[in-house]
């Protein structure tokens, strides 16, 4: 039976937390609310479901840390977002903020064709 697609709002929350892992080894849900801009019960339950989906290690009182599974999934979305980037601003001179905004939504549902063929322009730009 094939995997089911991670969804957007998965890969978002493992992105943030990912990143703010990177920045200050530690991570707890209301870190994730504030930077998210969403309330503490909504990513509480995400935290919850992330937990099962065996994503991350998410226990009450303690902080938040991904699983080998949720690191991998979380390096591919950043790795996607910055050669979005890079396409925006570098092959189609937006400002980063139009850039940044694009990647982030484009980045769950470009096929991989598709981004392969957009990784190679912005490796010939370079």
């Amino acid at each position: 039976m094939a995997e089911k697609k991670i969804t957007s709002s998965i890969e978002d929350y493992l992105e943030t937390i990912y990143e703010q892992l990177e920045k200050t080894h530690k991570i707890k849900a209301v870190d994730i609310a504030k930077k998210m801009n969403i309330s503490r019960a909504s990513v509480t339950e995400a935290l919850q479901k992330l937990a099962q989906k065996e994503y991350i290690i998410y226990e009450k009182n303690h902080p938040i840390e991904l699983t080998e599974k949720g690191v991998e999934i979380a390096k591919e979305v950043i790795h996607k977002h910055r050669i979005l980037c890079d396409f925006f601003t570098k092959i189609l001179k937006t400002d980063i903020e139009d850039a940044e905004i694009n990647a982030c939504r484009i980045e769950h549902v470009i096929t991989q064709t598709a981004f392969d063929k957009i990784s190679k322009l912005v490796e010939n730009i370079d």
